[in-house]
């Protein structure tokens, strides 16, 4: 859609429902966050492996997962942001036909992966300590920021060009 494709990312209207259960694939305990309005991300708590959250929501409405315990970015259908897709189907008794979101870890970085490892081994004062060069120490003291990982992604789609937009 050229319109969330262009707008910030943050939920747009509440024009179309639609409806989706997010389906928790990454073995981990998954985190399920709304972008609001003003893109500001509101927890709809958690998803346990094997596990699904049924959710009304609208086509216009960002959704990203992130790991519950570390904060590692999860995947949702193959995408860091989810915008959902409308509903196609009804049952017999005209109720909507719920389309299943797979949440799914990426294939993370040797170094992301040992990050993770680390930052749950070692108490965040401790890493000080540690025999490696001061900017991965940097690194390891800063915990996921989902802030900061929004506003990144968000200034990505700014940058990224519009196939819309003509010259």
């Amino acid at each position: 859609m050229a319109e969330q494709d262009d707008a910030p990312l943050r939920s747009l209207h509440s024009d179309a429902a639609t409806h989706v259960v997010f389906v928790n694939r990454s073995g981990a305990l998954a985190r399920a966050w709304w972008l609001d309005f003003s893109g500001s991300p509101v927890s709809y708590g958690d998803i346990h492996s094997r596990e699904g959250l049924s959710m009304n929501t609208y086509l216009t409405h960002p959704w990203i997962f992130r790991a519950t315990e570390s904060g590692a970015r999860l995947l949702a259908n193959h995408q860091d942001v989810y915008f959902p897709a409308p509903t196609t189907e009804w049952d017999e008794s005209g109720q909507p036909v719920f389309l299943r979101v797979l949440i799914t870890a990426p294939m993370y970085s040797l170094r992301e992966r040992c990050c993770v490892a680390i930052r749950r081994l070692v108490r965040r004062d401790a890493i000080g300590r540690l025999d490696l060069p001061e900017m991965l120490k940097q690194e390891l003291r800063q915990s996921p920021n989902l802030l900061a990982e929004i506003r990144t992604m968000d200034s990505r789609r700014g940058s990224a060009p519009n196939p819309d937009h003509k010259p």
